[in-house]
C-alpha cells in the first residue's frame, strides 16, 4: 500500500470508542455535590436530647446526645410548637426513655404519666391538635415529587418537602385538591398517643428504629428525624415487657435535658443536600439503580425510605 493510501485509511477509520463513565456510588455523588446544593438546617429547628452517660464497661461516661431536626411548616406544626414549649420549660428533664422494641420503636416521656396520680404537670398553654392535622391540604405547598421510580405500597406518589419525605394523593398533581403528609421511615420522630380521638401532646415522643411502620402514616403525628446520635437509641436494651416497655425503673435511660437547639451552646451547624438539587436527583436515582462495580442487577425503583436524605455537619 502506498504512503498516500495508507494515510488516507487512517484519516477513514473511527475514532477510538470512549470508554463509558464509571458510575458512581450514592455515596460519592453526595461527596461530589457542590456547596450551593446544600442546605442550612437553621439552630431553630433542631432539639437536642442528651441522655445520662453510657454505663457499658467499654464506653462508661460517655456522652449521648441526640439531635432531631423538627419538621417544617405546614406540617406537623401545632405538635412542633407544643415540643418547642415543652423544651422552653425543660419539663423533660429527669424523665427518660421508658420503650425499646426491637424493629419498632424508642419511646421517651414521663415513666408515670399514665398515672393521674404521679403525672408530670405539663406547662399551661399546650395546643390540642385535631386529627386532620395529620394531612395537609395541597394548597398549603405542593411536594417535590419523586416518579417514576419510586414504589410505594402506602401512598399513591411520594416526594419531599424542605428535605423530609412525603406521602400524597395524585390531586395534588394536578395542582387541585388532594393531600399529603410525612411518612415514617428510620430514625423519624412521632408523637405518643392513646385512642383516638387523642393525637397527643408532643410530650411523649418515639423515634423509628426499625423497619419503616408505615401503616402509622395519617394515624400518629411525625415530627421530625433524628440527625446525630441515632445510634444511642438504636443500641439500647430492649425492654423486657408489653410492647418492649422497660418493667423496671433501673431498665429505663435517664434523659439529663432536652433543649431547643437555640438554646445550645455548643451545638454544632448541620446541612442537608437539597432534595429540589440537581445532585440529589443523580443520587435518589443511583439509590433506585445502582450500577457502580459492586452491583450486578439494578433494581429498576426503590422505597421512599430507602433513599435517606444526606445529612452533615456544615463544613
Amino acid at each position: 500500500m502506498s504512503l498516500l493510501a495508507l494515510l488516507a485509511a487512517l484519516a477513514a477509520s473511527p475514532e477510538p470508542a470512549t470508554p463509558p463513565a464509571k458510575a458512581l456510588a450514592p455515596t460519592e455523588i453526595v461527596a461530589a455535590a457542590p456547596a450551593a446544593d446544600w442546605m442550612a438546617i437553621a439552630p431553630s429547628e433542631l432539639l437536642v436530647m442528651d441522655l445520662a452517660p453510657d454505663a457499658a464497661p467499654d464506653a462508661a461516661g460517655r456522652p449521648r446526645r441526640v439531635v432531631i431536626q423538627l419538621l417544617p411548616a405546614p406540617i406537623s406544626q401545632g405538635w412542633v410548637g407544643n415540643i418547642r414549649k415543652l423544651a422552653t420549660a425543660h419539663w423533660w428533664d429527669g424523665t427518660s426513655i421508658n420503650r425499646a422494641q426491637d424493629n419498632y420503636v424508642v419511646q421517651w416521656g414521663d415513666p408515670d404519666g399514665e398515672d393521674k396520680g404521679k403525672a408530670k404537670a405539663l406547662p399551661e398553654g399546650l395546643a390540642l391538635v385535631p386529627q386532620t392535622e395529620y394531612t395537609i391540604s395541597g394548597d398549603k405547598g405542593l411536594p417535590r415529587f419523586f416518579a417514576p421510580q419510586s414504589r410505594d405500597s402506602y401512598s399513591p406518589l411520594v416526594g419531599f418537602v424542605g428535605g423530609f419525605p412525603v406521602g400524597m394523593n395524585p390531586p395534588v398533581m394536578h395542582l387541585s385538591g388532594g393531600d399529603w403528609w410525612p411518612v415514617h421511615c428510620y430514625a423519624s420522630v412521632g408523637v405518643g398517643r392513646n385512642e383516638p380521638p387523642d393525637t397527643g401532646t408532643g410530650a411523649e415522643l418515639y423515634a423509628v428504629i426499625g423497619h419503616a411502620p408505615r401503616q402509622l402514616d395519617r394515624n400518629i403525628a411525625v415530627v421530625g428525624r433524628v440527625i446525630e446520635g441515632m445510634e444511642h437509641l438504636s443500641t439500647l436494651p430492649r425492654g423486657t415487657g408489653d410492647l418492649g416497655f422497660y418493667k423496671t425503673a433501673p431498665e429505663r435511660t435517664p434523659i439529663r435535658s432536652i433543649r431547643n437547639g437555640t438554646d445550645v451552646p455548643d451545638l454544632p451547624a448541620f446541612e442537608y443536600l437539597g432534595t429540589e438539587s440537581a445532585s440529589f436527583t443523580r443520587y435518589a436515582d443511583a439509590r433506585a439503580n445502582r450500577r457502580d462495580a459492586f452491583y450486578i442487577q439494578p433494581a429498576g425503583g426503590v422505597d421512599i425510605c430507602n433513599v435517606p436524605v444526606p445529612i452533615r455537619r456544615r463544613k
